[in-house]
């Protein structure tokens, strides 16, 4: 292809990227958004849940732990099925079950209910964030795919800042037509959830190629882009699994992101108890307060990859951040002030959702295809029971020991093990790049002007 024709086809390719940033990644921030208000909600509920139907700080985080036991057993199984049936279809399902088993929280009597209800809506849910990761990694060039995910995270940021002032909100209707506060929070957004699986029905297609809002040039240019260089070329199912499995990069990718999770969901599913323990006793004003760990998360969503992007070493940036968290969490236990404490702990979420996005720029950059559908589940799965054990030893900690800071050691110790990991994370990712032969910044060399690694901004679209 001679110059002229490259930079017609880098043109072609950046106009039909914007179209698939405006078309695409609303609704996919919108399914993820619903995903974490529903998380950060089950905290808000913590307090009420024990008063009004008997479940314990323990019972509670084994509750909220469970969760994350049943969404990684079929982690794997979901996103398998998912590239047989499309995204579309699959994350249909996923938001329409996921929906109408939030709604069925509002039933939860004792212990036993809450856990059936918590497992089931693990395996509902189970699939969704590498199905989102897959969509990404068949729409856009892998030089593209941080920032796509960057700006999947806001989503995240948002659901973490605006998940507590509005489940608050709801909360505040507590009496309202006989039913609790907490009632009536899981009733109403299970029925938004459910709407958003009918939009991602409507207007979410599979691929280039079926989006009619393309020509099928602009169809054609995104999928010869998307197509990752130096990804083994196997073509069975059984034959990428082994291969995604047997790649000692993606196991210790799993293992730090693990203990990135322990922490991160064990303060997302407590925070609200700790803003309680400081004498704030509104549930919206309870909302409110737990909102700030989305502003620390936002602040590292937007900070931490434009770090990453002026180093140019994504290692590097891991080990920052676990040694940020580590330092946070063993800080907090020292801290006495409930300010200082409340700042110390959306300086934590700061490193541990601000540093998601470079994980998966680590996995995305060396997979694709049903090599990448099933490498992101497995890795999401390794790091999923990290979401089963956070909130799981936390509550143990807290019914053994009392309210305070000894469930932090819990915190302190994943930590220490995250920075631990990460050397070695740095072997295997070297050697992978050496393995291929090509690193993840090949395409970006292969195809300059169409690497728009900075943040998509109002002029860009």
């Amino acid at each position: 292809m001679n110059q002229p024709q490259a930079t017609a086809r880098d043109a072609l390719h950046a106009v039909a990227s914007r179209k698939a940033v405006v078309r695409l990644l609303p609704l996919l921030c919108l399914a993820y958004f619903m995903a974490f208000v529903d998380r950060t909600n089950v905290g808000l509920a913590k307090s009420s849940l024990e008063t009004d139907v008997g479940i314990g700080a323990a019972a509670y985080g084994l509750g909220a732990g469970i969760f994350f036991l049943s969404y990684a057993l079929l982690e794997v199984p979901s996103n398998l099925i998912m590239h047989r049936v499309g995204p579309r279809a699959w994350i249909t399902r996923i938001a329409l079950t996921w929906g109408a088993l939030t709604t069925a929280m509002m039933f939860v009597q004792g212990e036993a209910s809450f856990y059936v209800v918590r497992f089931l809506l693990g395996a509902a849910e189970a699939g969704l964030f590498p199905a989102l990761m897959y969509i990404i990694t068949v729409w856009f060039a892998q030089s593209q795919r941080a920032t796509m995910v960057g700006l999947l995270y806001l989503a995240v940021c948002a659901g973490l800042t605006l998940g507590g002032p509005l489940g608050g909100a709801l909360m505040e209707l507590a009496g309202t037509s006989g039913l609790h506060g907490w009632q009536w929070m899981f009733l109403i957004e299970g029925g938004f959830t459910i709407l958003v699986g009918f939009a991602v029905w409507r207007w979410l297609p599979d691929k280039p190629s079926d989006a009619r809002w393309l020509t099928p040039d602009e169809a054609a240019v995104l999928e010869e882009r998307a197509a990752t260089q130096g990804a083994p070329a196997h073509t069975t199912l059984r034959g990428n699994v082994r291969v995604a499995f047997g790649r000692p990069f993606i196991l210790a990718l799993a293992l730090v992101y693990l203990a990135n999770q322990v922490a991160s969901v064990a303060i997302q599913y407590n925070f609200p108890s700790i803003v309680e323990s400081i004498d704030i006793s509104r549930p919206f004003l309870v909302g409110l307060v737990s909102g700030s760990v989305g502003i620390g998360a936002l602040l590292g969503v937007l900070v931490i990859p434009a770090v990453q992007r002026r180093v140019r070493d994504e290692v590097r940036v891991i080990i920052g951040c676990s040694i940020g968290t580590a330092v946070t969490s063993v800080a907090y236990v020292l801290a006495s002030a409930p300010v200082l404490r409340i700042s110390l702990i959306v300086l934590a979420m700061f490193f541990l959702i601000g540093v998601l996005p470079i994980y998966w720029s680590v996995a995305t950059a060396r997979m694709s295809g049903l090599m990448a559908a099933a490498g992101l589940a497995f890795i999401n799965t390794i790091g999923l029971l990290g979401g089963f054990l956070g909130p799981y030893l936390y509550g143990w900690a807290e019914g053994t020991w009392g309210a305070g800071t000894s469930a932090w050691i819990v915190l302190v110790g994943f930590s220490a093990l995250g920075v631990l990991l990460v050397p070695v994370l740095h072997v295997t990712v070297r050697a992978e790049d050496r393995a291929t032969d090509a690193g993840p910044a090949a395409e970006s060399a292969t195809h300059p002007a169409a690497d728009p690694s900075l943040p998509v901004t109002g002029a860009d679209r």
